[in-house]
């Protein structure tokens, strides 16, 4: 018999990757496009579906190019980002305007008004979620508010994955994790979209896909015109995939009731699985790969984590690449500058904040900066403020994290020797990252497995996901963290109204 191979794509915030696994998760090709994104204004990000779309067919055909025959991929499975508009779009499949995505906190107003009208309560007894400017829902509301003309021409609107599998298939679909994602219209209980919600906010219903999907149904064959573009030259089978948290969550071996994970990609998620309805409004909730109709994935979220060593190495050395990261680390190591950077404390509130604080106001700051302090110091704080944000997300989730004894860190940031020092020491647990670093894409190969029931059952993960030997905390650091910590946290609590006065200034 023939290689069974499997193609997993993730389009993420800055890059979409693909990879090709076997039936055993070895990984047998890779590639990555990176792209920038829009940001009209300080707080706003956006990108066209169709950048993400051409960059999903580059990757793939990258991969599929790599391998010595693309008659032997079985299925193709691709997750996305979410927290955000997805792709709204006309009659004809054209997006009218590019996708707000999940960082952007334009729809400040929007959720506002939500709480004062509908109330906060109430959309949480439906969703499972609170009322943020985060959510996909408070974003739509923002285009239809401020722009009745793209409002009035849309007639679809898809997480960006559902809207690359539509073009390359031809099918409209949604998987019941992006769904839950979007927040306030979809019901919870029900497992569909909420009449009523979207009756109330004025948002189409029917321009929301009405076939709901688990990540892991097929729901298309790949059409002529893309099996050309995508070099696989027959119409396999696409699962409907799901949101990139997700598919990290699985590519880190998450499958039981209280598993949990750090997935570090441009933003912080720590979360956990579990088989009871969601209960908190301050943290975000979707439902889970494995049996999306009973598990749920709940998570704190930090919103510009992965995104600041990048933003620093880009401005402080011109350059973003390994060498870059690799030339810092070596300098705090060469300084010999240890926790707590000489006493500088950094706030990473680069776009505002999630959990546990949900100020959209919430701004970066430096705080204790001294003529003897250097760009290392800089860096190394910025670091430790990522570290603190977990810290800070796993206080906030205490009946979970009580009992936690180690950390599972996916994502790019995984990749740092150094970082995985500093989230040992801050948080006092073990940190462990798998060997391979493909994070999402390795979890959309995986679910394209077993839709095609190659893999029979979600705990065979397990065995595509060796994890390195563990990060431990050094002795006597996470003390030292403990009091940096607690300075961080004051720090906020300190500044929080002067940071509301400065985004009142900056929008008036």
């Amino acid at each position: 018999m023939h290689e069974q191979i499997f193609i997993g794509c993730d389009i993420g915030t800055s890059s979409t990757k693909a990879v090709a696994a076997d039936i055993n998760g070895r990984i047998l090709a890779h590639a990555s496009v990176s792209y920038g994104l829009s940001k009209p204004h300080s707080s706003w990000a956006e990108q066209h579906p169709d950048v993400w779309l051409d960059a999903a067919v580059s990757a793939i055909r990258s991969v599929t190019g790599m391998l010595s025959a693309s008659d032997r991929i079985e299925a193709v499975c691709i997750s996305a980002l979410y927290g955000g508009t997805g792709a709204m779009c006309d009659e004809h499949m054209k997006p009218v305007r590019p996708s707000i995505i999940w960082m952007d906190r334009r729809a400040e107003k929007e959720s506002r008004e939500l709480k004062e009208t509908i109330g906060e309560e109430n959309i949480f007894q439906v969703s499972g979620n609170g009322t943020d400017s985060y959510f996909g829902y408070t974003k739509l509301l923002w285009v239809k508010e401020n722009e009745p003309s793209n409002w009035s021409r849309i007639r679809h609107i898809l997480p960006i994955h559902s809207y690359v599998i539509c073009k390359m298939t031809g099918e409209i679909t949604v998987d019941y994790c992006s769904a839950g994602n979007v927040g306030g219209i979809y019901d919870y209980a029900e497992h569909s979209w909420s009449e009523e919600m979207c009756r109330t906010m004025e948002i189409p219903f029917h321009a929301l896909p009405s076939r709901f999907y688990r990540p892991d149904d097929i729901v298309g064959t790949l059409n002529e015109e893309y099996q050309e573009k995508l070099g696989i030259h027959r119409p396999v089978p696409f699962c409907a995939g799901t949101v990139d948290c997700i598919a990290s969550m699985l590519s880190a071996g998450i499958v039981h009731a209280g598993d949990n994970a750090a997935v570090l990609g441009t933003s912080l998620n720590w979360g956990f699985i579990h088989g009871k309805r969601p209960d908190n409004p301050s943290l975000i909730s979707m439902p889970y790969c494995t049996d999306p109709l009973s598990v749920s994935y709940t998570y704190g979220g930090a919103s510009t984590a992965g995104a600041l060593p990048r933003w620093f190495a880009q401005n402080f050395l011109g350059e973003d690449s390994a060498s870059a990261y690799d030339c810092l680390e070596q300098e705090i190591r060469g300084k010999a500058i240890g926790p707590g950077a000489d006493g500088l404390i950094a706030l990473p509130y680069f776009m505002g904040e999630r959990t546990p604080i949900w100020d959209e106001n919430a701004a970066g700051v430096l705080f204790g900066l001294t003529l003897s302090h250097t760009r290392a110091h800089i860096y190394r704080a910025v670091l430790e403020s990522v570290a603190y944000s977990l810290r800070h997300i796993m206080e906030s989730m205490t009946d979970t994290s009580s009992g936690v004894s180690k950390i599972v860190l996916v994502g790019g940031g995984a990749r740092s020797g150094l970082w995985k020092e500093i989230f040992a020491d801050v948080t006092g647990l073990p940190v462990c990252t798998p060997v391979q670093d493909v994070e999402a894409p390795l979890g959309d190969a995986f679910l394209a497995a077993a839709g095609t029931g190659c893999i029979s059952g979600y705990s065979t993960i397990k065995d595509w996901t060796v994890m390195r030997e563990p990060v431990l905390p050094a002795p006597g650091r996470h003390e030292q963290y403990s009091r940096y910590f607690a300075l961080y946290k004051e720090l906020y609590e300190d500044l929080k109204e002067t940071m509301k006065k400065r985004a009142d200034m900056l929008r008036n």
